[in-house]
């Protein structure tokens, strides 16, 4: 490891300065992580530039699978550095909030190996198309083919956006492909193919079967949380009621069990029934029975025999 010598960095002075407007307080743990982990390379490099950049050449023939890890984190100047980690910065404390910081740092690690993966697939598949060996050479560092499948869960999970791109006011669901245009006509230095790579893999995650995968592998380790599931809120408490066994613990029910399993516009409709009834009927509980939590049911009406009995119980009480 070597550390970056030469000019002051107005880049990473710059980000530093919009990391602390926003608040070290303020940004969530995975996403804080990221941010410290990129400036560190940085100022600390691994190896030069050519020797972590991920290409086919040096990823797929000479096997240096260890660039998969290295080149998402190196850059290759301060202004690449800061556009990237501002990029970061905003996308993780929206969708690190949104699937948790678990679920989140296990998105980021499998996106920046698959990405790599993937990135070295279309080369490839130019190569073959083009018959030109040269694209084997091309080789690709930094984090933003991450951040482009980061845009992709990011308008998946928050629809109908709208983002400005160029001064062009453009459908959330279709910006990561005019940045993707834009990008390279602007610095045509880019990859293309990198940001490509990133789109795809957030596309094999919200239409493919890429978060399939991830549950699978991640279902044995219990630390994983799926973020499309109800959390338990109880859970903490199982520590009590460990050390305190003569304590008759019944198991909390669930959100599902709560709601009968209602969607929020059935339980509303339930929930104006039941004061429809309340209405109707007074207010009154039968029997002097009191009422169950949850959603409450009427009783079935009785038949004509019950009531007759049920009048000549009150007068033999008389």
């Amino acid at each position: 490891m070597q550390r970056r010598q030469g000019r002051v960095n107005a880049g990473l002075l710059l980000l530093l300065y919009q990391i602390s407007q926003v608040g070290l307080q303020n940004i969530p743990s995975v996403t804080l992580a990221v941010l410290v982990l990129n400036i560190f390379f940085f100022l600390n490099p691994v190896r030069p530039l050519h020797e972590v950049c991920i290409s086919v050449n040096e990823g797929f023939y000479k096997q240096n699978w260890q660039r998969l890890l290295l080149s998402p984190v190196h850059h290759a100047d301060d202004w690449h550095l800061y556009y990237n980690m501002i990029s970061m910065l905003w996308k993780g404390i929206m969708l690190e909030r949104k699937l948790k910081s678990v679920w989140f740092a296990y998105i980021i690690a499998v996106f920046s190996v698959l990405i790599g993966v993937v990135y070295m697939a279309l080369e490839f598949m130019v190569v073959k198309i083009l018959n030109d060996p040269s694209y084997e050479m091309n080789c690709a560092v930094g984090f933003s083919g991450v951040l482009f499948a980061l845009k992709v869960l990011n308008n998946h999970y928050n629809p109908g956006r709208v983002s400005s791109v160029l001064g062009l006011q453009i459908s959330s669901k279709y910006a990561c492909w005019v940045e993707l245009v834009a990008i390279h006509l602007i610095s045509p230095g880019t990859s293309f193919a990198g940001h490509l790579a990133g789109i795809l893999v957030g596309l094999m995650y919200t239409m493919g079967p890429l978060k399939k995968i991830m549950k699978a592998c991640a279902g044995a380790v219990t630390s994983f949380t799926d973020p499309d599931r109800p959390r338990d809120y109880y859970s903490g408490y199982s520590d009590y009621y460990y050390r305190y066994p003569e304590y008759q613990y019944t198991p909390p029910r669930n959100y599902y069990d709560y709601t009968g399993g209602l969607t929020e516009e059935e339980q509303l409709e339930r929930a104006v029934l039941n004061s429809l009834n309340e209405r109707d009927f007074g207010g009154a509980t039968y029997n002097n029975e009191r009422r169950p939590y949850g959603f409450w049911f009427p009783p079935e009406q009785n038949s004509e025999e019950e009531v007759r009995r049920q009048r000549l119980r009150r007068f033999d009480r008389r």
